[in-house]
């Protein structure tokens, strides 16, 4: 019969993250987050060693903000997924909103819970929550012990991603 440990305890405790430790992201990025997000956790490579990156948040509000995120269009050398899971137990495949995310230079508008796989090399974002009736819970996987972007060659900026 197996050992019942609690929590981080054990030996294989070391690979249970419970606590938010992200890296160092700019204090103007983390206080518009803020406005609309909360991070839960995020583990990577420097905080689980041997660990590839993932992300998730809980999605509180819309953003009058478009695109959401700072940074313009990019691409990883790995592979990432990204997830939008609505939050009503009844009903799980309604995402409770509206998200439009840019996927190799297509919009797409999600009112749907959806995991899209990203493969390397594939450009995506923007990104904007164009509309949240409840929470949507978010995540990101990427392919790779730390999170790291190229921003695509001829990427048009918007005034509004360019201020955070």
């Amino acid at each position: 019969m197996a050992d019942i440990v609690y929590n981080t305890d054990g030996e294989f405790g070391k690979y249970i993250v419970q606590e938010l430790k992200t890296p160092q992201l700019p204090p103007k990025f983390v206080a518009f987050y803020k406005t609309y997000a909360q991070r839960l956790l995020w583990m990577d490579g420097n905080n689980v060693p041997g660990a590839f990156q993932m992300n998730t948040t809980w999605y509180l509000k819309a953003s009058d903000v478009r695109p959401l995120f700072a940074h313009d269009e990019h691409t990883h050398d790995f592979d990432e997924m990204v997830g939008f899971i609505g939050s009503d137990p009844e009903n799980p495949y309604d995402l409770g909103g509206e998200i439009e995310i840019g996927i190799g230079g297509e919009l797409h508008r999600l009112t749907k819970s959806s995991i899209i796989f990203m493969p390397g090399g594939i450009k995506h974002l923007p990104l904007s929550i164009l509309e949240l009736h409840r929470p949507i819970f978010h995540f990101s996987i990427s392919m790779n012990p730390t999170y790291s972007a190229k921003k695509t060659e001829g990427a048009v900026t918007l005034a509004s991603s360019t201020e955070i």
